[in-house]
């Protein structure tokens, strides 16, 4: 065996693998329950008119009535199977579609961690998480096992690897480096009870902001090196715990820790998890037959994810200002943006003007999002002119007065109020010249 061969398919223990597949589903659960329980579905699928879907993806729409709490309680019941290993496979698969629907459907909620959910979901629909302590394998004992090949182990920490690198990377720009925008990510905190004032503190605004940068870099370094782990897991802790306090991003901090799994010694999870389960004796063995397909395959998503987070940088303008190429790139909690934008509507035919009021069309969320992210412009506008379509008429749609403020600086014109959006093609890959350009 060469060296990569048996860096990948070497067999170990999968008690690792085991414990995060429980783990998983249990937070997958409580997120779609919560979402549910938190009043997030009826506030992001079922109240809006309509949702702001990924462009391109305008057939996924949200289920009509209740649908929604339906479809979420399935998820969360998913997330039960899973946690159980029962019906594993249909259970992961299951979930991951519907996830992935979901996070197509809408993105005035978005946040990085769903886009992980998704990669997650989509890995471990590939592994055997199964293979022990699972209904599945209480029920089919052909399929207990007590090791797994190791590119397993290896696939998640590449991921968590290039999620935390590049999250660090983004954070080396001037509004971060000089504390600014970590002060704005406080203030809407200062009523939090006992420590909001504490987070108002300058002092505080640079701790967070270098180790924020120091613990994305290191973090994943520190936990593969044995002397340093027990100290980067404690550290983990503490960090990804203050974010879930302060920032209440859902389960991202928790789905972190349990990513730790895979760091610590096999040995050490079982003892700690699995006092019953048999050790398996490593042993060289011959690449599986599918080795050359795991290598390819694998190839080719962790090239499409190392390139994804750095294609801004071939997009016209700044990523800040634009927003082209900021999803799906790990740049968290990064900029504040705000915006201010009239929308006009001008009958072709009559020369009727039109000034839209915006409340008669979006939640208050939404309004925020239409003033400031260019994708949500032009859908807006495309709406519009579907609306006036069925009546009949040949519209044009205007933004009127756009205005964006990025990080608490001077709010600046952002969209050529010239331009016909109703008319204009969305550009998927490069810069959309309606776009005024950043000083």
């Amino acid at each position: 065996m060469n060296t990569l061969n048996r860096l990948l398919f070497a067999k170990i223990d999968n008690s690792c693998l085991l414990i995060f597949r429980i783990f998983f589903g249990i937070l997958v659960a409580l997120e779609c329950y919560g979402a549910i329980a938190t009043g997030w579905v009826r506030r992001t699928l079922v109240e809006p008119q309509f949702t702001f879907n990924f462009i391109g993806f305008d057939w996924l729409q949200p289920l009509p009535g209740y649908g929604m709490y339906v479809y979420f309680f399935v998820m969360g019941s998913l997330g039960v199977c899973i946690a159980l290993g029962y019906k594993y496979r249909f259970s992961i698969i299951s979930f991951t579609v519907l996830w992935t629907a979901v996070y197509l459907m809408q993105k005035t909620s978005y946040n990085n961690h769903y886009y992980l959910l998704i990669l997650i979901s989509g890995l471990m629909c590939l592994f055997p998480a199964n293979a022990g302590y699972s209904i599945d394998a209480k029920q089919n004992p052909s399929i207990k096992k007590d090791h797994m090949f190791s590119y397993v182990k290896w696939a998640v920490v590449a991921q968590l690897f290039l999620v935390y690198t590049y999250a660090s990377i983004a954070k080396l720009y001037g509004d971060w480096l000089d504390f600014s925008i970590v002060k704005i990510l406080m203030q809407n905190k200062a009523d939090y009870y006992v420590i909001g004032e504490v987070l108002q503190q300058p002092w505080l605004h640079k701790i967070v902001g270098v180790s924020g940068i120091l613990f994305d870099l290191l973090i994943v370094p520190a936990l593969l090196w044995k002397p340093t782990r027990k100290l980067a897991f404690f550290i983990s802790i503490f960090f990804h715990l203050f974010n879930s306090i302060v920032f209440q991003i859902g389960i991202f901090p928790y789905l972190a820790l349990a990513f730790s799994v895979f760091f610590f010694e096999p040995e050490t999870m079982r003892k700690m998890f699995f006092k019953k389960k048999v050790a398996y004796a490593k042993k060289l063995d011959r690449p599986p037959p599918f080795h050359k397909a795991i290598l390819i395959g694998g190839g080719i998503y962790f090239l499409i994810q190392l390139l994804l987070p750095v294609r801004h940088h071939i997009i016209k303008d700044n990523v800040l200002w634009t927003e082209e190429g900021h999803r799906m790139s790990w740049r968290m909690m990064l900029r504040s943006r705000r915006g201010e934008i009239d929308f006009q509507v001008l009958n072709k035919n009559t020369e009727k003007l039109t000034r839209v009021n915006l409340d008669d069309y979006l939640t208050e969320k939404q309004k925020r999002r239409i003033a400031a992210y260019p994708d949500f412009i032009w859908q807006f506008a495309q709406q519009l002119k579907n609306e006036y379509a069925k009546k009949g008429e040949d519209v044009a749609v205007y933004a009127k007065n756009s205005k964006v403020s990025i990080n608490g600086k001077a709010y600046k014109a952002f969209v050529d109020p010239k331009v016909d959006l109703a008319n204009e093609p969305w550009n998927y890959f490069w810069h959309n010249e309606w776009i005024l350009p950043s000083e």
